[in-house]
C-alpha cells in the first residue's frame, strides 16, 4: 500500500475546511456549535492554501481527506499578506455583531477583525508555525508525527531554523503529543501554550 500521505490539491478545499470543523472544538466536533459552517475554515485553514499551498499536506486513503497540516515558512511574513489581502474581505462578509453574543461565530468573527500576532519572544528563534488537524479514525496510528515530520522536511530546506504552534493550555493530550515530537514550551499566554521546536530532524 502506498502511503496516504500526499501534497494538497485545490480539490481537497472544502473537506479540509469540513475536518477544519469537524476538530475545531479541542479535537473534537464543533459543527453543531456554528451557525456559518466554514467560518473556522476561513480563518485556521483558507489563507495557508492560498498563500503557501506547497507546505500544505493532506491523508488520503482514497476514500478522501482524513487529516491534514498547514503551515507558514514566515510568520510575519504571512502576517502582513493576510492583513493585505485575506482579512478584508473577509471582514466585509462577516460584520462585527452579526452574530449573537457569545456565540462560536461571534468569537471567531471577533478574531478575523482582530487577529492576533504571535508574541515576537516566539518568532525569534521559531520564524515559522503550523496547524495540523486528524479526524479520529486517523488519530493514534502515528500519522500526526508523520504529516509533521514531512512538513519540517519541508521548512528546513526552505531555510527555516525553527517552528512554533499554540495550543490550549487545557488540552493536556494534545501538549502531551507535541512535547513527545521535541516541542518545548517557549512562552504561556493566557490560555495559550506556545510550544517551538527547531526544523531539524
Amino acid at each position: 500500500m502506498s502511503s496516504p500521505l500526499r501534497p494538497y490539491e485545490p480539490r481537497d478545499r472544502g473537506a479540509l475546511y469540513d475536518i477544519c470543523l469537524r476538530t475545531g472544538d479541542s479535537g473534537a466536533d464543533a459543527s453543531a456549535s456554528f451557525a456559518v459552517p466554514d467560518l473556522l475554515g476561513e480563518v485556521y485553514v483558507g489563507p495557508y492554501l492560498a498563500f503557501e499551498p506547497e507546505l500544505a499536506l493532506v491523508l488520503d486513503d482514497g476514500t478522501g481527506a482524513g487529516g491534514y497540516t498547514l503551515g507558514a515558512l514566515d510568520t510575519r511574513a504571512f502576517e502582513e499578506r493576510c492583513e493585505r489581502e485575506w482579512w478584508p474581505p473577509l471582514r466585509e462578509r462577516h460584520p462585527l455583531g452579526e452574530h449573537p453574543p457569545g456565540s462560536a461565530d461571534a468569537g471567531v468573527v471577533a478574531l478575523l477583525h482582530r487577529p492576533p500576532r504571535a508574541p515576537d519572544v516566539v518568532v525569534e528563534r521559531h520564524p515559522s508555525h503550523l496547524h495540523i488537524d486528524l479526524l479520529p479514525r486517523w488519530q493514534g496510528g502515528g500519522w500526526g508525527r508523520q504529516l509533521i515530520a514531512a512538513l519540517l522536511e519541508r521548512l528546513s530546506a526552505a531555510g527555516s531554523p525553527g517552528v512554533h504552534l499554540g495550543v490550549g493550555a487545557g488540552n493536556p493530550r494534545a501538549v502531551g503529543f507535541y512535547r513527545h515530537l521535541g516541542f518545548t514550551e517557549l512562552l504561556a499566554a493566557g490560555d495559550t501554550l506556545f510550544l517551538g521546536r527547531s526544523t531539524s530532524p
